[in-house]
């Protein structure tokens, strides 16, 4: 760690884009995180799609709408109202807002995680970059110096280099974990908001289909064609 420390104050502008990079994907981690496991998820699901699917069955549309308010921030919940507020169009409207509101949702899901990605492959290239330009400094240093004095000045010339890729690659592991393991948790998330449009397409076809059988009638003609 002395080491490392002594290469960043001894070689700052070698050092600097690394930080700058690892700076940069340290708090794209950090709102990735916070969104992915806190902001976006909706606990109790089961519980919400129960709430929303009895409110429809008794024709409260409006209610249904008004519980997804509850959960504005939730993509799912989102999702779901998309759906409800077109509930008195034909079906392929309603289609339409649901994936107008999908691909919503999943661009806020998807954006920013793919950026660790790109700058764990530049702090590599970093770490590189400042291997090479060390080397090259060492070998021109020790041209002109006496024999005695070119094997020592080799030695540190080629142990600083080396730390610039240790520097890079320090940054770029971490990087390529993190955007694994992201990665996972927005693939699982679109998996859900897309389960909340079958869904919320399934129970609008129960409500329509339960007032046919029950002799009752749509309240417009936009409902009976959803039918």
């Amino acid at each position: 760690m002395g080491e490392m420390l002594n290469f960043v104050r001894d070689h700052f502008f070698h050092a600097a884009p690394i930080l700058f990079v690892g700076a940069l994907a340290l708090a794209i981690c950090v709102e990735r995180f916070f969104a992915l496991y806190l902001y976006y998820p909706m606990g109790r699901i089961e519980d919400f799609f129960t709430k929303v699917n009895n409110l429809v069955m008794q024709a409260k549309i409006d209610e249904a709408a008004a519980l997804c308010d509850d959960y504005r921030r939730k993509p799912v919940a989102n999702v779901v109202k998309s759906a409800l507020q077109r509930a008195h169009l034909p079906e392929g409207l309603i289609r339409d807002g649901i994936q107008l509101s999908l691909q919503k949702s999943s661009r806020a899901i998807l954006k920013r995680t793919s950026f660790l990605a790109t700058i764990a492959n530049v702090a590599t290239l970093l770490g590189l970059f400042g291997t090479v330009a060390g080397l090259i400094h060492s070998f021109q240093a020790v041209t002109h110096a006496d024999a005695q004095q070119k094997s020592a000045m080799l030695s540190a010339g080629i142990s600083t280099a080396m730390n610039a890729t240790m520097m890079g690659l320090a940054v770029a592991i971490p990087c390529m974990m993190a955007y694994s393991f992201l990665m996972n948790r927005t693939n699982s998330l679109l998996q859900d908001i897309e389960a909340a449009a079958v869904r919320s397409m399934d129970i609008l076809k129960q409500r329509f289909y339960a007032l046919e059988t029950s002799g009752g009638s749509p309240s417009n003609d936009g409902e009976r064609k959803a039918a």
